[in-house]
């Protein structure tokens, strides 16, 4: 015990210093805790409601300010403790720099998750195809981006692959086109049958009537007539139509007389010195 006093009355003004550092330490990181939150909110409401809703970026932003304000904080830590602040930011710079080299490849993650959060080619819930993938965004993150395919699989991407890659969005635009062909016999009208995908084209309550469904002859083939109905249909009634439409057109192609052939060949022989000689022809129909 006389050793503690007398340690006290000999480093008396260090101790008191230690200790009121300490406990404006704890200060400051009580209320680090409370700005770097209360911004946190603050910059995510405001982020959504300009962005219109969207949280992956109002994310971002809220994280990076809260953040921010710990580092402020830890400087005035260190400045409450003697340490030279300029000094170690310009070691910290040095630093980040050796690092950033190491980690390019990291790097140009992050900045290719920047362009898509910013620049916005894909949203959370819209279904893209990049490069031989094709998924519904699920998150977008600063390194990786996730997506979940139409089977239920998980696909994690680094985000400089999707922004290196041509994206397709099938969700934007709001609306897609269907293409539906059918074939028909060379022995059949071909003003029966547009007639028949015109009058299904208009039966569907999801087609868009503007612009009008189109049908046309679309190929003459080696053994059919192949009839196309373009239409276009909101992207959230798409399938739905597209399906139904496939399960009709079979049966009233039918029901107009007509008939959907498919593809033949006709076998002729042709005997040369008494040894049957095999002629391979197209079919006429």
């Amino acid at each position: 015990m006389e050793t503690l006093i007398a340690l006290y009355n000999t480093h008396q003004d260090l101790i008191i210093q230690i200790a009121q550092n300490a406990l404006l330490t704890i200060l400051v990181l009580i209320v680090a805790s409370f700005v770097s939150k209360m911004i946190s909110k603050g910059v995510n409401r405001g982020v959504t409601k300009l962005s219109g809703g969207d949280e992956i970026v109002a994310r971002l932003l809220a994280k990076t300010a809260g953040y921010t304000v710990y580092l402020v904080g830890i400087v005035v830590i260190l400045d409450l403790f003697g340490v030279n602040t300029a000094s170690l930011i310009a070691l910290v710079g040095a630093a980040g720099l050796a690092i950033g080299l190491a980690l390019k490849d990291t790097l140009s993650n992050i900045a290719a998750g920047i362009m898509l959060l910013f620049l916005k080619p894909i949203k959370k819930g819209e279904f893209v195809e990049f490069g031989s993938y094709a998924g519904t965004v699920a998150d977008i993150g600063l390194f990786n981006s996730i997506f979940e395919t139409a089977d239920g699989i998980y696909i994690s991407s680094p985000n400089q692959t999707i922004w290196n890659s041509t994206i397709k969005n099938y969700t934007r635009n709001g609306k897609r086109r269907m293409d539906i062909t059918v074939g028909i016999s060379y022995d059949d009208s071909v003003d029966e049958g547009l007639q028949v995908l015109r009058d299904l084209a208009f039966a569907q309550e999801h087609l868009i009537k503007e612009p009008e469904p189109q049908v046309i002859v679309h190929t003459l083939a080696d053994s059919s007539v192949n009839l196309q109905l373009r239409a276009w249909c909101p992207r959230e009634k798409y399938w739905e139509t597209y399906w139904n439409i496939q399960r009709q057109v079979k049966r009233r192609i039918e029901d107009a007389g007509l008939s959907i052939p498919y593809p033949q060949r006709d076998l002729h022989l042709i005997y040369k010195d008494k040894e049957a000689v095999a002629e391979v022809k197209p079919a006429e129909h």
